[in-house]
């Protein structure tokens, strides 16, 4: 009998052998626990395939099936099985079964030159196998990772916008816990690649993150104080509250992360700006009433505001403004003595004004200086 026949005699016995299909799925499953967890049945069905595919490939290239082999990678990669796991456990089958093709050929007479030929041959189609399940794992686990943050976002989506609330379970298989109270984050990253380093950044304090309204948002089990970020990234950050109450405070952040700068800001640090800036109407009404008489072309119009508003700013001190604006403080009282002569604006030092006058000035100053 032709070695060829005779080698395929001997491949075909052995991929039908249900001793070797054993011994292989033993090594399978003891160098690797993770593979181990796996059913028994699981775990011949893919030594099983592999060792028919490379067996026939070996003596028929045409018979290579490669999408069979991608189909179990992303089976593995759905059950939850770690590639190195996954990959340890092909191994050693496949050292194996290259040790039992050797001992069955030399038994059967094959002289070296083919048995040795036949091995390199099997021993390239099983990489080429191999890789093919990389392939596959890989493809499933970038879709069930983008499975899952879709349904992360929606659930967000859910939570912060409009929507029928999420059961408790829908909850807790996004990781939040129904009871839990939670630090919404707002930041001003739409960007899907600067949105993944800063979720990165954030996922290092809990919670579930993704683009709400095009912003990278989430709900941080932590508030993440020390989060690091990219020059030019503004974040909001509002304190813990329930999921019920995070829709109102989602709000209040989106409207913070509008008028707020670059960098980290609390919610509560911006509560005043927040509320003055809901009251567009009433800014305008304040302004044309309190600032009627300034002209916003004439630049020392804008100066006199300007002084005016960095003394609110600074606790309505001299020294600490004119610091700041690097005057000599008779210069800053100067300004202040003569806006006071064109509006109605009381701001002398130790004037004795109610806090709700200084609220008023600080707001129709600003609003008439640009915030409008």
């Amino acid at each position: 009998m032709p070695a060829s026949s005779l080698l395929r005699q001997v491949l075909e016995a052995m991929a039908d052998d249900e001793t070797v299909l054993d011994e292989l799925v033993k090594a399978a499953r003891s160098q690797s626990p993770e593979v181990a967890r796996l059913p028994e049945a699981e775990n011949r069905r893919h030594v099983h395939f592999l060792l028919s595919a490379a067996l026939r490939a070996t003596t028929n290239p045409d018979t290579a099936d490669y999408t069979t082999a991608e189909a179990l990678g992303a089976d593995r990669a759905a059950q939850g099985v770690p590639l190195t796991d996954l990959l340890r456990g092909v191994q050693a089958g496949r050292t194996l079964a290259a040790r039992f093709a050797v001992e069955r050929a030399r038994a059967a007479g094959l002289p070296d030159d083919v048995i040795l030929e036949t091995i390199l041959d099997a021993e390239r189609y099983t990489g080429a196998l191999e890789r093919h399940i990389v392939k596959g794992y890989h493809a499933a686990e970038l879709q069930l990772s983008r499975t899952v943050r879709d349904a992360r976002t929606q659930l967000l989506r859910t939570l912060l916008l409009a929507g029928h609330p999420p059961t408790p379970e829908e909850l807790r298989q996004a990781g939040l816990r129904p009871e839990g109270r939670y630090a919404c984050v707002v930041s001003d990253v739409s960007d899907p690649a600067r949105a993944r380093t800063l979720e990165q950044a954030l996922l290092e304090f809990g919670g579930v993150y993704g683009l709400v309204e095009g912003r990278l948002t989430g709900l941080a089990a932590r508030p993440p104080a020390g989060v690091a970020l990219a020059d030019g990234v503004l974040v909001v950050v509002a304190p813990p509250a329930a999921l019920p109450e995070l829709r109102e405070v989602h709000r209040l952040c989106t409207a913070a992360a509008r008028i707020a700068g670059a960098g980290y800001h609390d919610l509560t640090e911006l509560a005043g700006e927040i509320a003055l800036t809901a009251q567009p109407l009433l800014a305008e009404l304040l302004t044309a009433g309190v600032l009627g008489a300034l002209d916003p072309g004439n630049a020392f119009h804008r100066e006199l505001a300007a002084t005016a508003l960095a003394y609110l700013d600074h606790g309505q001190r001299l020294r600490p403004t004119a610091e700041a604006l690097h005057l000599h403080p008779n210069t800053v009282r100067y300004r202040l003595d003569r806006l006071a002569e064109l509006t109605p604006l009381a701001l002398a030092e130790n004037s004795g004004g109610r806090v709700l006058d200084a609220v008023r000035s600080w707001w129709a100053l600003h609003h008439w200086l640009g915030g409008r």
